[in-house]
């Protein structure tokens, strides 16, 4: 579904980075998405927006899956 939104669509480099930094670098790089940090086992919204990127971090705030546009 990622190839319809325009953009970088995944950052695969972000796991193990610090959520925050990861936030910064996913809106720097796709300046069409905003990324949220949520904590490991919060519900979301699972609707795709183009507009979306979850930042997964653990409760150490550490990335712990890939960020992905969705």
């Amino acid at each position: 579904m990622s190839s319809i939104c325009s953009g970088k669509s995944s950052w695969a480099e972000l796991v193990g980075a610090e959520g925050e930094v990861a936030k910064a670098t996913i809106e720097q790089e796709n300046p069409a998405v905003s990324a949220i940090v949520v904590l490991q086992g919060t519900n979301v919204h699972e609707d795709f927006r183009c507009s979306r990127v979850w930042v997964w971090v653990d409760a150490n705030g550490t990335v712990i899956s890939v960020p992905t546009i969705g």
